[in-house]
């Protein structure tokens, strides 16, 4: 069946979103077929895949087929996803997605011919891969799964999508609803937890005790989030080893070569705005702007779903202007949303420069690119420069910045944005004083400290001065004179302390004795007391303190939301004093409370108070079930880790700390990794929980980036598409 073009409200909303999309798809020649012969892949100790190719097209070839062996269908559905035809595939519950991609892809397939032939030979070959994997494994694949997939298809996986709670909440807010039970449900995507971001380090030659400049590279996001480590190397051209992201070649990279490498934190920034256009009187659908009448564009798009045995299309009509798709229009105004990364494709240009980079000066004329609008980026080379940089391609506005759920009044040019900030004027380090860089998503004002701290910002959208107790603790780590050698630097971010405990701790404890507590409540305070203030899996105390913090915040069933810090904190945070606030309890009357609460909780959940945080928080993947340290971001650890309850009612990580490389720039690298997931996704492979144990207890593997190495370490080597034997461990 046809069904008839509509656009019922609560479509709209992800309607204007969308993307129209270039309808041709490809087939795989039989030169394609044949990349197999062009490039082997070596997979070392742990399963991580060393891709030696001839060219770039082999190896983006090589990346899709191991990113398919080990994750399954993840990659190949996610090229589907930006292809446009998820819903061909998968019914009619995926066709918002396929709305949500169409009309940015016809941009990424208008402009494709613009990128370099290096950058188009990763993505065609990344498509003949998947194509290829498809091909050889029908069995793992639904019905009607194509094997035609495009270097367009592969670009459009970095599509940069608008922001679709931002624009909910702007249309909630305009039209309040009537029943929050109807609204669209919440992307998980469109918002960073209490427990992601990430750490990075960077160390210069002063600063080591090799006298060679030292990297971390520490992600913090949910275990689901696709890390994928691996090894890239086509004579001549590129030999990166770091993590890319399943689904694609270049969604979010991080890593080194021989010369140089870097690592990203999220960072905040305001990318996008609301503007309210003049409907003309005069002439339907159509809006006032500098004086003159601009018509609105109309489209039509239409997208195939699957409907039993057979497919169906639904059509709908969508309005855009130069500025951004509308989102809503009434009471005489056209509400237009404007983004940054709208029709960005050059994203994967920009990447690949960076990983073929030589020197800072190189590297930083592929950042200034901008093709990626977002994330914080530490820096370290052999040449011994160490560098920050607060990236972000912000909208230079010509009036300051207001209410982020406001709709700017647009009368004409003057009124819009359409430059951004210049490069130069971001946040930046080059070589600080104290040879040490951090961040861990705070803001840049504190990224070094031993040069004063100047929290005025140049432009008013930079981010506001902030810095958690995480970043507090990193320069109690590292803000001083000692030299650290590569493994000092684990060392060190393996560190356990909860700096919460040091700044509530004693007020905690004396408003309990005070009320000459007796039995278990006595008893539980004497621990607390005694306890080292670490997350360490053999303390005791902490356990019970991470219970009575929850419940003293205000975090309970039904209710994730933490109080405001000036109901928690005695002292909140103070830009005037950064470096020792939070401080103290702002209700020792509820702290009491929660605190013998806890108690009686902790017993009821596991059997005594003064349970060990490891018999509590566990890594559990496979048969690995083991003691972890670490804790949430609130209660102020550097190593940040999440949890979920499982049905015993133990805690098992699953978001935070994951991935971890750290690397020294000598005239060979040296680096050390652990990834916490492994290699693959899949129960059955042996890389699944390999390196589970080891992460839960603070160990890393060597990283094989020379021949040497790699040969050393070799379990396998193939030629992806070739028919092989099963691998084993």
């Amino acid at each position: 069946m046809k069904r008839k073009t509509f656009t019922p409200s609560w479509v709209a909303l992800i309607a204007i979103c969308t993307l129209f999309a270039a309808n041709s798809f490809g087939q795989t020649s039989d030169a394609d077929r044949e990349l197999w012969r062009r490039v082997e892949i070596i997979r070392t100790a742990h399963g991580v895949p060393h891709i030696r190719a001839e060219n770039l097209r082999a190896a983006g070839y090589a990346l899709a087929w191991v990113e398919s062996e080990d994750y399954g269908q993840a990659t190949p559905m996610d090229v589907l996803e930006a292809s446009g035809r998820s819903a061909s595939v998968s019914g009619y519950e995926r066709i918002e997605s396929d709305f949500l991609v169409l009309r940015q892809r016809e941009k990424i397939a208008k402009n494709y011919h613009l990128l370099s032939k290096g950058v188009r030979d990763i993505y065609e070959g990344f498509a003949a891969g998947v194509n290829r994997y498809v091909e050889l494994h029908r069995e793992d694949f639904p019905a009607g799964m194509p094997a035609d997939f495009t270097g367009i298809d592969v670009a459009s996986t970095e599509i940069i999508p608008p922001s679709v709670r931002k624009i909910r909440n702007f249309l909630n807010r305009l039209n309040p609803p009537a029943n929050n039970n109807q609204q669209p449900p919440q992307s998980a995507n469109d918002e960073e937890g209490p427990d992601e971001g990430s750490n990075a380090w960077a160390f210069a030659p002063g600063r080591t005790k090799s006298g060679k400049a030292i990297l971390l590279r520490n992600p913090h996001l949910q275990w689901t989030a696709g890390y994928y480590e691996a090894h890239m190397t086509v004579p001549g051209v590129v030999d990166f080893y770091g993590d890319f992201r399943i689904g694609g070649p270049f969604t979010v990279i991080g890593g080194f070569n021989k010369d140089l490498g870097w690592s990203t934190t999220n960072n905040s920034q305001d990318l996008d705005d609301f503007y309210s256009l003049d409907v003309d009187p005069k002439t339907p659908d159509s809006y006032l702007f500098d004086g003159r009448s601009v018509p609105l564009k109309r489209e039509l798009l239409t997208v195939d779903f699957k409907n039993g045995d057979g497919l169906s299309t639904e059509t709908r009509e969508f309005w855009s202007t130069p500025l951004g798709p509308v989102v809503h229009r009434a009471n005489g105004k056209i509400y237009v949303y404007k983004f940054v990364g709208d029709g960005e494709y050059r994203a994967g240009e920009q990447f690949l420069r960076m990983m073929r980079s030589k020197s800072l000066n190189e590297w930083k004329d592929a950042m200034k690119m901008r093709a990626r609008p977002t994330s914080n980026f530490t820096y370290a080379d052999r040449a011994g420069n160490i560098y920050f940089l607060w990236n972000a391609s912000l909208p230079l506005l010509p009036k300051p910045p207001g209410d982020d759920l406001a709709a700017v009044p647009v009368k004409g040019e003057a009124d819009v944005w359409t430059k951004f900030v210049p490069f130069e004027s971001l946040p930046q380090f080059l070589n600080p004083p104290g040879g040490y860089i951090h961040n861990e998503n705070s803001s840049p004002h504190f990224t070094n400290i031993r040069g004063g701290v100047n929290t005025k910002n140049a432009y008013p959208n930079f981010e506001e001065p902030r810095l958690s107790l995480r970043s507090q603790l990193a320069l109690q780590l590292i803000g001083g004179d000692e030299k650290v050698s590569l493994e000092d630097v684990l060392r060190l971010k393996h560190n356990y302390r909860m700096l919460l405990a040091d700044r509530v701790k004693n007020d905690l404890v004396e408003a309990v004795k005070a009320t000459n507590p007796t039995g278990d409540v006595a008893s539980a305070i004497e621990l607390v007391e005694r306890w080292d203030n670490t997350a360490s899996p053999e303390s005791r105390g902490s356990a019970l303190f991470e219970i009575w913090w929850l419940q003293y915040s205000g975090i309970r069933p039904g209710n994730n939301v933490l109080l405001p810090d000036d109901k928690r904190f005695a002292k909140v945070w103070n830009v005037a004093d950064p470096f020792n606030t939070p401080r103290g309890l702002a209700d020792n009357t509820r702290a009491v409370e929660a605190f013998k609460w806890a108690v009686e909780e902790t017993k009821r959940r596991y059997g005594s108070f003064d349970i060990s945080w490891g018999d509590v928080h566990r890594v559990r993947r496979g048969k690995v079930d083991v003691a972890v340290g670490g804790c949430g971001n609130d209660l102020g650890c550097f190593r940040i880790l999440g949890f979920n309850r499982d049905p015993d009612g133990k805690l098992s990580a699953n978001v935070g700390d994951g991935w971890i490389l750290a690397v020294e720039f000598g005239d060979t690298p040296r680096a050390y990794s652990v990834l916490a997931y492994g290699e693959s996704r899949l129960t059955a492979s042996p890389w699944y929980s390999d390196q589970a144990e080891m992460f839960a207890k603070g160990e890393v593997k060597k990283v094989a980036f020379t021949d040497a190495d790699i040969n050393a370490q070799a379990v396998i080597r193939f030629r992806p598409g070739e028919k092989r034997e099963t691998p084993s461990p």
